[in-house]
């Protein structure tokens, strides 16, 4: 059974620090591009990150590049995503998704090229 899931959300000051994490269950991630998208109460869903399926390229939405670091380890399974002087603004909830490196084609990350999804962990950036 194929499964993405998300872990290292949580309630963090403004200029905090977080590690997102998705890991991948019943299939390597070796030959998937991921993703990372956010939805904040009361707004569409957004692309955050991208990363290829070789590592190579990587995405970044204007709102966190700089701060934000998309990684993979492929020995474990997984993607990171490394989030650094946190901003209320970042409050949402964070999804991974993997897909083709289709899905990194464009501007941070295309929806319509990713195949899974995982359930999404919260963030929270409040003082």
């Amino acid at each position: 059974q194929l499964r993405l899931v998300e872990s290292g959300g949580g309630l963090v000051q403004p200029g905090g620090s977080l590690r997102l994490s998705c890991a991948a269950s019943g299939f390597t991630l070796d030959y998937y591009a991921i993703g990372w998208f956010r939805q904040a109460p009361g707004k569409e869903r957004e692309g955050v990150s991208c990363i290829s399926s070789s590592g190579g390229l990587t995405n970044y939405a204007n709102s966190v590049k700089g701060r934000f670091t998309i990684s993979r380890d492929n020995a474990e399974n997984t993607v990171y995503l490394q989030m650094n002087s946190l901003k209320p603004e970042d409050t949402a909830v964070y999804y991974c998704a993997a897909g083709t490196d289709y899905a990194c084609s464009g501007y941070v990350s295309r929806d319509d090229g990713m195949d899974y999804w995982g359930k999404g962990t919260l963030v929270t950036v409040s003082s």
